[in-house]
């Protein structure tokens, strides 16, 4: 068995999109996947599968959300050892910088890659790019980040932001679940 986490992208978001965290359970369950948890109400789903793809997963849990409920969210899925390289590659963490302030945008695969923008405007916000992942370091939060508010109106790409509390959490379930 493989230990995935599949991150919903905009659900439960000031009000819309709604989904509840039971169904979502049950939704993942019904695709054959084996001790479903999730995650606070934003859409972090942690479980067990035969399934091998991350990529595959992600299209076949966005299928299923959207065949069973309202809610069409794109959905980003990462193996768990593939979360912990994660964690291990946060550059401003390697730094010493407050984990309050450190937030990882998840890329789908497939999305048309974007131009990153000139980072000087946004200083002291900061962005730093490896592998697949958009590290954010914003020492004002998510909420009044101008950098963030850019990187979302980006075309093409795809991608789900987390704060590092909720990655290093899902890791933890991760984690747990692997090894029981």
């Amino acid at each position: 068995m493989t230990v995935m986490v599949a991150l919903l992208r905009g659900v439960n978001v000031g009000g819309r999109s709604s989904l509840a965290m039971a169904d979502l359970r049950a939704i993942a369950e019904g695709c054959g996947h084996d001790d479903v948890r999730t995650y606070i109400q934003s859409g972090n789903v942690v479980f067990a599968t035969t399934k091998r793809s991350p990529d595959a997963v992600a299209r076949e849990l966005e299928a299923a959300i959207a065949e069973a409920t309202s809610v069409h969210p794109d959905v980003v899925v990462r193996t768990r050892a593939q979360l912990a390289k994660v964690v291990d590659a946060n550059p401003f963490l390697q730094r010493g910088e407050d984990e309050k302030h450190l937030h990882v945008v998840f890329m789908a695969p497939g999305g048309a890659e974007p131009k990153l923008p000139d980072l000087d405007p946004f200083l002291p916000e900061e962005l730093a790019v490896v592998g697949t992942e958009r590290y954010l370091f914003l020492p004002g939060g998510m909420g009044r980040s101008k950098l963030a508010a850019a990187l979302s109106r980006q075309k093409g790409a795809v991608g789900t932001a987390r704060n590092w509390r909720t990655v290093t959490k899902l890791l933890e379930m991760a984690d747990d679940l692997a090894t029981n």
